[in-house]
């Protein structure tokens, strides 16, 4: 069975649901199978996003898209530069 991709919009509305249901006195594992996660799944949800907006939610996603751009370009120049030691020093 392949994973299902949910975007940030659908986990806060899922989490939402989520806490109408445990504020009706449903258990845990109730929740889950009725929003259709693992506990695991939906622990991690709520670490992540809970009390967030989905605007907040998307922004987060954004910055953390643009954070892992930002890693691989300071990783790439951080090679070249060793690089370029390595070659001047062997002169």
């Amino acid at each position: 069975m392949g994973q299902k991709r949910y975007k940030p919009e659908e986990i806060i509305g899922k989490l939402r649901e989520a806490e109408v249901l445990t504020s009706q006195g449903k258990s845990v594992e109730e929740v889950c199978r009725r929003i259709g996660v693992t506990r695991q799944t939906y622990f991690r949800w709520r670490k992540e996003y809970g009390g967030l907006r989905v605007d907040q939610a998307r922004r987060l996603k954004d910055l953390e898209k643009e954070n892992a751009r930002l890693k691989k370009v300071v990783a790439d120049l951080a090679l070249d530069a060793d690089i370029l030691r390595e070659a001047a020093s062997g002169n």
